[in-house]
């Protein structure tokens, strides 16, 4: 079996669970496989050959400098602070070796390298959500899409902040060695298998902000938990112990969006899961979610995905028996 060497990029003040996550993926395909050599060829590497500090005060060794590491068939490049002067070696060394990998793959801040060495223009690319709006920004050449946790774009996959790096991680192990070995990984790491690259990076909840009074936070969970129930506004009121204009009032304030909002939010995002994840036909999904008829939950799809369910489930369908499709 070809060996890849993945080579991880260290500098100071990286996140470290930018790193490890991705290299335990990488590093449990030796057991997923069967093969105690892996499928991978794992290399660290600093500007120096230096150890650096992660952000969170761990001191991570490196194999090599930069200069001394194999050429990689996967290079990445984590996230963490954001380019400093004195971090030019590093922009320029991407710049001149970053096109000669087979991949080239960036975590959370990890894209604004890239961007900085001229990887990504004319790209479509994520990053953390935090840091989306100034990658856009800075780089008007770069199409940023803040909304996904990951995006492949040729050979390009850049992802959103800290944990997606495993999820990317996940879709580059299923891309070389096939579903099998990726699941066999996220049992061990006891993480899903996985977040379709197309998931938002905040849920519902995250999304929107936690209300202070307990009532209303206490209707955000049953929203939540209850999507196929009667989420109209009067019968959430009358949950939160308040007249509908005040609850209506009273949640927007606290959320950030109104109730109808929120509920639209929380049943596409049930509606997602279920088509990705199950054989349910459209009609029983849609009553799942709440939506009453299919017609409904199709004008919301299309409203908010642009794709109806049908084209949604061809495209993202997850479960063993049907043909993946690649991620844009």
């Amino acid at each position: 079996m070809e060996q890849r060497t993945v080579l991880v990029v260290l500098f100071e003040g990286v996140q470290s669970l930018d790193v490890t996550g991705p290299v335990e993926v990488f590093a449990g395909a030796a057991h997923a496989i069967g093969d105690p050599d892996g499928a991978y060829r794992l290399h660290t590497a600093s500007l120096d050959g230096g150890p650096v500090r992660t952000s969170g005060g761990l001191t991570l060794l490196p194999d090599s400098s930069l200069a001394d590491a194999p050429a990689p068939h996967t290079l990445l490049v984590p996230g963490g602070q954001g380019t400093r002067p004195e971090d030019r070696g590093l922009i320029d060394w991407l710049r001149e070796h970053g096109p000669r990998a087979e991949r080239l793959v960036s975590v959370c801040t990890g894209a604004i390298r890239l961007a900085e060495a001229g990887l990504l223009e004319g790209r479509r690319v994520t990053t953390h959500w935090a840091y989306c709006d100034q990658l856009a920004k800075d780089f008007p050449g770069i199409e940023v899409d803040p909304d996904p946790i990951y995006v492949r774009d040729g050979h390009v996959a850049t992802s959103a902040g800290v944990t997606a790096g495993i999820d990317l991680a996940l879709a580059l192990v299923e891309e070389d060695l096939g579903r099998q070995a990726a699941l066999t990984i996220a049992r061990y790491l006891v993480v899903f298998l996985r977040r379709p690259g197309n998931q938002a990076q905040f849920s519902a909840q995250l999304a929107a902000q936690t209300a202070r009074r307990e009532p209303l936070r206490e209707v955000q969970q049953w929203i939540t938990e209850h999507p196929d129930d009667d989420l109209s506004v009067d019968a959430l009121a009358v949950r939160a112990r308040l007249s509908p204009r005040h609850f209506a009032r009273a949640f927007q304030a606290e959320t950030g969006m109104t109730p109808g909002k929120y509920v639209e939010r929380v049943r596409i995002e049930h509606a997602r899961r279920l088509l990705e994840d199950t054989a349910d036909g459209v009609e029983e999904v849609s009553r799942a979610c709440g939506y009453g008829t299919p017609e409904a939950m199709r004008r919301s799809f299309v409203k908010t995905l642009g794709a109806s369910p049908a084209e949604y489930r061809r495209r993202f369908h997850r479960t063993p028996h049907v043909t993946s499709t690649t991620h844009r």
